[in-house]
């Protein structure tokens, strides 16, 4: 028997966060990127890899136009017209290739980013939709808005850099080799240089990985902390909670200040370092240079085009450094990522198909507890087809968690609940929107159209359909009198409207699909008692099986047979006026009475 909330202990494998597994970690998420759209990476490269192969040429052509053109006009010799044509012009084709490359680097490099953002977007979103109920019930909300939005956004910052990454080693090799035909003192500054930003960057890499993943689980904390001040403002307000809510944020917010600055001290110490090593080169070229052109061994044009190529590998070099200082905070952003992506969902639908007509719901020896605490035990209850039956008990003994266990959202520890003979935890998902119609008392509407909150965007419901269902459930008088009908727009969780007027949209929504099994956990405690027994009748002339919660004697009248729930166990089941012979029943639905 699966186990509630065993998927949810699988994560990603814990990697230890040395420079080398940072860096390993780091290309398996780029790799990740370019298996799932290699070709926008692929043109971006080549564009990239254009820009560089520019540069090079671009200090060559410097070189030539120095010695060419330049220093004879310095030394009175006079500019040779036909040269300053051919130095222009292989100038302005070499700019107009490198501008082309950049174009065509940041274009589609944007577009390889865009994409993949969204296809893991895509990915944990449908997750989140597909994970059982006690996932949701575990993590903050905010928590999960963090993964769907800050840690996604992070992770895919090393993307930004990457085929500029790529074109700089280009680069640098081409830079090397062509610093070393100049002379071999030139390559070998270049030797020195490029390795030691490398070593910098890993060092870096190894110390900022621990407190990214710090600053990443504090943004989750703030978000969360500041969803729950902004979804219950009205209980903020009521209980005087603003100055302590405001107190809640500012530690959290001081929390991810302190995280950030230990990220910000390191990056003072390194990006300083890493633009400092580029200049170093160049200071070196300069000091060798002049002797070597004094010497006669290079000439002026040679100098002034290999400092010219180390000045634009300033850039490259620091975008190289952007891309490693990225890895790390992309890495540790996708690993949160990817311990939700590993929560295994429910297995598929079980096999076999629901009968037509009314469902029959079996809970057979069922027990179900949060953590340590027994919600219910033992319980067994059979609801016969086109049955209504209503499960009265005082709080806490387990009637929600009922209904739960016969949507199927959530699985006994112990004990099977099957519709129609199948499990309901294995359901289809088509089955369990078409055929089940479940309505809670905390009841939930998007903020679209009353009309839209009915069908839910399903193009096979007609208009008709909708105003069936609320007529069956006596939404459509009140939705009539709204100045745009069925159009008219509810504001968040439906707050524009009351709360019956949200239970009978709500149930409307349940019933537009004319399902075979109803389960309505008190979900009509907002409405009249009037409108509510119209409603049941309503039900009762449809062909469904009802399992409801009442607190209602009216309502509880209305059931074939109610089942007396007692801390977490089935008592009685019987009709009302045979379980008015228990005292704890008979005590209960008459406190229900006097509570009117």
């Amino acid at each position: 028997m699966h186990e509630p909330g065993a998927a949810l202990s699988e994560s990603a494998p814990t990697t230890v966060d040395t420079g080398a597994s940072m860096l390993r970690r780091g290309f398996r998420l780029i790799g990740r990127s370019f298996r799932a759209h290699p070709v926008p990476h692929a043109i971006a490269i080549v564009g990239a890899v254009s820009f560089a192969v520019s540069v090079v040429a671009l200090s060559r052509a410097i070189a030539w136009v120095t010695d060419e053109v330049v220093t004879p006009a310095l030394v009175g010799d006079g500019a040779d017209d036909e040269r300053v044509v051919i130095g222009f012009g292989v100038i302005m084709v070499i700019a107009v290739v490198r501008g082309a490359g950049a174009i065509v680097r940041r274009y589609y490099l944007s577009m390889a980013e865009s994409k993949t953002k969204g296809t893991w977007r895509s990915q944990i979103y449908d997750q989140y939709l597909r994970l059982p109920i006690e996932f949701h019930r575990q993590t903050p909300t905010g928590e999960l808005i963090a993964h769907a939005d800050n840690d996604l956004v992070v992770a895919g910052m090393v993307l930004r850099p990457l085929a500029f990454a790529v074109a700089t080693v280009v680069l640098a090799v081409l830079a090397v080799i062509s610093l070393s035909l100049l002379h071999w003192s030139f390559g070998l500054v270049a030797l020195v240089v490029l390795p030691l930003l490398f070593i910098v960057n890993r060092v870096y890499s190894a110390k900022v990985s621990g407190p990214v993943a710090e600053v990443q689980q504090s943004v989750a904390d703030v978000t969360s902390v500041a969803h729950e001040s902004f979804d219950g403002v009205m209980v903020v307000k009521t209980l005087g909670r603003i100055d302590a809510e405001i107190d809640r944020m500012r530690i959290e917010s001081d929390d991810l200040r302190t995280k950030r600055l230990r990220v910000g001290r390191l990056r003072a110490v390194f990006e300083p370092l890493i633009d400092l090593i580029p200049n170093i080169g160049i200071l070196a070229l300069l000091l060798l240079g002049a002797r070597l052109v004094d010497s006669g061994d290079i000439s002026v044009g040679d100098l002034v085009g290999a400092m010219s190529l180390f000045s634009v590998l300033g850039l490259p070099i620091r975008i190289i450094g952007f891309f490693l200082q990225s890895m790390p905070s992309s890495v540790v952003a996708l690993d949160r990522i990817d311990r939700v992506l590993a929560i295994t969902p429910p297995d598929g639908a079980a096999p076999g198909a629901l009968p037509d007509g009314p469902l029959e719901l079996h809970f057979d020896n069922v027990s179900f507890a949060h953590d340590d605490h027994v919600v219910l035990s033992g319980v067994d209850l059979r609801v016969g087809p086109g049955e209504t039956v209503a499960l009265v008990g005082a709080t806490g003994s387990g009637k929600t968690t009922m209904l739960e266990l016969a949507t199927g959202l959530i699985r006994p520890q112990r004990g099977t609940v099957t519709v129609g003979a199948l499990d309901a935890a294995e359901l289809a998902t088509h089955d369990r929107a078409s055929r089940l119609g479940m309505v809670f008392q905390e009841t939930f509407l998007f903020a679209q159209s009353i009309g839209e909150n009915i069908t839910m965007g399903d193009p096979s419901i007609s208009g008709a359909d909708a105003v069936d269902a609320a007529r069956a459930s006596q939404a459509h008088d009140f939705v009539t009198d709204t100045p745009e009908g069925y159009d008219t727009i509810v504001g968040e969780r439906g707050v524009t409207l009351s709360g019956g007027q949200r239970q009978r949209v709500a149930l409307a929504r349940a019933l537009v699909r004319d399902p075979s099994l109803v389960l309505l956990d008190d979900a009509t405690s907002a409405v009249d008692p009037s409108i509510e027994a119209a409603i049941l009748r309503g039900l009762g002339d449809r062909s469904m099986t009802v399992l409801m919660v009442a607190h209602r004697l009216s309502t509880i009248a209305l059931a074939d047979r109610v089942a007396y729930l007692e801390g977490g166990s089935i008592v009685a089941a019987g009709t009302h006026e045979e379980l008015l012979d228990i005292d704890g029943y008979r005590t209960l639905v008459q406190a229900y009475e006097d509570a009117r």
